[in-house]
């Protein structure tokens, strides 16, 4: 310590009338100054010979209402008292040897004896006076109203004074536990101050390091039960301080502790609603949200939270309002603090089926009569009972379920201050699951319309084998504006359709919808792939025509609802292996031959959907048997960060195994072209891989356009039947066969072709070089004819009409007998 350190502390031990410190003047029975110290010159600013001899009145004016006595009778000049105490003390104007009034206080004393020495007199300016009581003031205070805990430890660290607030802590007086240690007084508590490094950890030791470093450490948190209030956790900040005498001896250690419970709770409450907003209500997740509350809330609000929800609300439903003392309610989430299962949701209380909990179903929980759960639900609302606090989940008039929080007993009951924490937690963590709930609801509508849209159950066809895929963007919905379909068509050949319709979700998938249903009625009418776009561009276009004006809006306005849908359209024939196919705006299909050679076909572009003005252009292409076709819509080749070259070249290769089946194709293709979490759109993909019916399955036959051609045609289709082990057809085949080729004869022109096909069904097409279609009808009893197409329809399964460049084709479908 320097000297100028320990000069100051000096000082600061001894007060501002301190003979040592003080100005000091002795003066006589005259009150003449006989004596005058250096403090004295440095206040008044007279030397010593200068002042020795003259009279007080020299630089110490009369105080207040004072009266010269008589020159023979000399009074004392110092009459007034300090502050209204019997102390000698008063406040007087001197003057300074400059002139100048000083304010001083100053003190009195008088000396025993008969020597020329009477009393003393020591003063001192005003203010360091009033400084001096300032901290006497401030001592006093801390000793006795202040609510920081004060103790001075010895060097053994045995409590030797403490104040007022420290004596209320302990509740005893001090002369009980005078003496004590501080490990004594508080010998379950520890101290709990995050990131404390370097430092020991015990009282004891604390203290121990302050008395030999003379290092001060400061706000330490400590955790413990105050003897005044046993069975309660307190939290303090303490510091503590190496206490010296002014010589720099050690005395002790000085501890200040500041009981900073209820800060503290108060910051946790607040980090655990901070914590809630972060966590709760993020996940559309009816148990990702119950589970959230019970992460925030254990263990810093409660040793152990429970959530219990209506059964409607895990299936996106609204409870009933009333009625919910009789709500089932189902365990959902349950946490407690050190549990080493935080899965385990059995608790004391609930019954639960054994098979539900195998299958990993919540259990349900069915609370004992009087329990705080039950009579939550029977009133509504919030049930606290002792260290258990039972809160309604809350949602627009509906109570969703309860959620429990449950303390033992040293952790204390929960105050008005928690107990609004935890409707506030419980209101955020409703608003969360009542819209999980809703989104649970929406999604399964979205779902349900999704899969009514998309096919689910593609059936086994004999012109293809066949794999897709189908990933919505929109993973939240489920649902997306790309659709496939695969579509059989009469004489065993196949449509085959992949389509794209801009944006995503709900809108998206509806207007999909109506596109793929329209493509399904188009193809069912046996229209070719050129003609289906074409009527399928006009629809759109009137579509957005009838919305725009239906909404009062500018034409155009919706655009992007249908226009810029894509669409590729393919027939596959699997008799003559020939493949035809159209495409609006889409991408064109890739095609691997069976020696895995792969092309994309210089497929005619055309305009997306709705657009009009420009025509659409077929192409026919041959297919060997075993040849791999691939639709796909854009989200599976192109991204923000790929180039679609570059995708189409990682399909290819994909797509050009020949030894992958086709559903390992699929996922590969998926795989790659779409790693997890970089899905920009909406992706459909199908796979087919051509077939060709055997000869032995299709029989064609040329007949002239005449009537000796009807009997022959009976005759072959009979004999074919007969070949094939179907002659339990063979009356209906020869009515069939006998109507058709007859009306051919009749009402058109050129060759006639008469063509059986034995696959699923019985299949018999007869063409001509006419251009009108059949009608069924119903004749009049004076009709000599019409009758013959209706008798046909009874004996057949289907019957249609599909047009060529050179003419028409009728054609029936007949089941095969069945096998008893």
């Amino acid at each position: 310590m320097s000297a100028w350190n320990a000069a100051q502390q000096i000082a600061d031990f001894r007060g501002p009338l301190d003979v040592t410190r003080a100005a000091t003047a002795v003066l006589d029975a005259q009150d003449t100054v006989i004596g005058w110290s250096p403090a004295a010159e440095r206040l008044f600013g007279y030397a010593q010979d200068e002042i020795v001899g003259k009279p007080l009145s020299t630089f110490l004016l009369p105080g207040p209402g004072h009266v010269s006595p008589p020159d023979e009778q000399p009074a004392p000049a110092l009459v007034r008292p300090f502050g209204g105490i019997e102390s000698g003390n008063e406040i007087r104007s001197a003057r300074h040897r400059d002139g100048r009034e000083v304010l001083v206080a100053t003190a009195v004393c008088n000396l025993p004896g008969t020597g020329a020495a009477e009393r003393v007199l020591v003063a001192t300016e005003l203010d360091d006076l009033r400084v001096w009581e300032s901290r006497l003031a401030m001592l006093h205070g801390l000793a006795t109203q202040s609510p920081v805990g004060l103790g001075i430890y010895d060097t053994d660290l045995r409590l030797t004074w403490c104040n007022a607030a420290y004596e209320r802590e302990i509740g005893r007086p001090f002369a009980e536990f005078r003496g004590m240690r501080a490990d004594e007084l508080y010998a379950t508590g520890r101290f709990v101050t995050q990131g404390y490094q370097g430092y020991p950890h015990t009282l004891d030791s604390v203290m121990h390091h302050v008395l030999d470093t003379g290092e001060p450490i400061l706000d330490l948190h400590f955790e413990g039960e105050p003897p005044s209030d046993p069975g309660t956790i307190h939290l303090w900040s303490c510091s503590y301080y190496r206490l010296q005498d002014a010589y720099g001896n050690v005395l002790g250690v000085c501890e200040d502790a500041f009981d900073v419970s209820d800060r503290y709770r108060a910051q946790q409450r607040l980090a655990l609603l901070v914590e809630a907003g972060r966590g709760i209500g993020t996940a559309l997740d009816v148990t990702v949200t119950a589970e959230k509350i019970t992460e925030v809330a254990v263990p810093d609000f409660a040793g152990t939270v429970t959530v219990d929800l209506a059964k409607a609300v895990l299936e996106g439903e609204a409870p009933v309002t009333g009625g919910s003392a009789a709500m089932a309610l189902v365990r959902v989430a349950r946490r407690s603090a050190g549990s080493p299962e935080e899965g385990d949701l059995k608790a004391p209380g609930e019954s639960g089926e054994g098979e539900e909990s195998q299958s990993h179903q919540p259990p349900r929980v069915d609370f004992p009569p009087g329990s705080p759960q039950e009579r939550s639900l029977a009133s509504g609302g919030l049930v606290l009972d002792d260290t258990t606090l039972v809160v309604p989940l809350r949602a627009g008039g509906s109570v969703l379920g309860l959620v429990t929080f449950i303390r033992d007993t040293r952790a204390g009951t929960f105050d008005n201050g928690e107990v609004a924490l935890a409707v506030e937690l419980v209101a955020r963590t409703a608003v969360g699951i009542d819209n999980a709930r809703r989104f649970t609801r929406e999604r399964a509508a979205a779902l349900a319309l999704q899969r009514q849209l998309l096919p689910q159950h593609v059936p086994e066809q004999s012109a293809v084998d066949l794999a897709y895929r189908y990933l919505p963007a929109d993973d939240v919905t489920g649902v997306g504006g790309d659709w496939f379909d695969v579509i059989p068509l009469s004489g065993t050949r196949v449509g085959l359709v992949v389509g794209d319709v801009v944006g995503h979700g709900l809108q998206a998938a509806a207007t999909m919808g109506r596109l793929r249903t329209t493509v399904r009625a188009f193809a069912q009418m046996d229209m070719s792939p050129d003609e289906l776009l074409t009527r399928l561009d006009d629809l759109v276009g009137q579509a957005e025509e009838e919305q725009s004006h239906a909404l009062g809006q500018p034409e155009g306005l919706y655009d992007d609802v249908t226009t810029g849908a894509t669409c590729l359209y393919a027939v596959y024939d699997p008799v003559s292996r020939r493949c035809v196919m159209a495409r609006a705006g889409h991408l064109p299909p890739a095609v691997v031959d069976p020696d895995g050679r792969l092309s994309f076909p210089d497929l005619p572009a055309g305009p997306p959907l709705g657009l009009g003005g420009l025509p659409f252009e077929s192409m026919e292409i041959e297919l060997p048997e075993g040849s791999l076709l691939a639709l796909f819509t854009d989200g599976l080749v192109e991204a923000r960060d790929r180039d679609i070259d570059h995708g189409l070249d990682t399909l290819g290769r994909v797509l050009s195994d020949r030894h992958a089946s086709l559903e390992e194709l699929c996922d590969r293709a998926v795989s790659e072209l779409l790693p997890e979490g970089t899905m920009e759109d909406d992706t459909a993909l199908l796979l087919v891989r051509t077939r060709e019916l055997d000869t032995s399955q299709v029989t064609d036959w040329e007949l002239p356009a005449e009537p000796v051609a009807v009997g022959h045609a009976r005759e072959l289709a009979t004999g074919q039947l007969h070949a094939w082990g179907l002659d339990e057809l063979t009356f209906a085949t020869e009515l069939v066969v006998s109507e058709l080729v007859t009306n051919a004869v009749r009402h058109a022109g050129g060759p006639l072709h008469l063509r059986l096909i034995r696959d699923r069904t019985l299949l018999c097409e007869v063409a001509d070089a006419g251009h009108t279609s059949p009608h069924l009808r119903h004749s009049g009893e004076d009709d000599e004819g019409g009758r013959g197409l209706f008798i046909v329809a009874q004996l057949v399964q289907r019957w249609g009409t599909r047009y060529t460049r050179s003419g028409k084709t009728i054609w029936t479908e007949q089941a095969f007998p069945s096998e008893e």
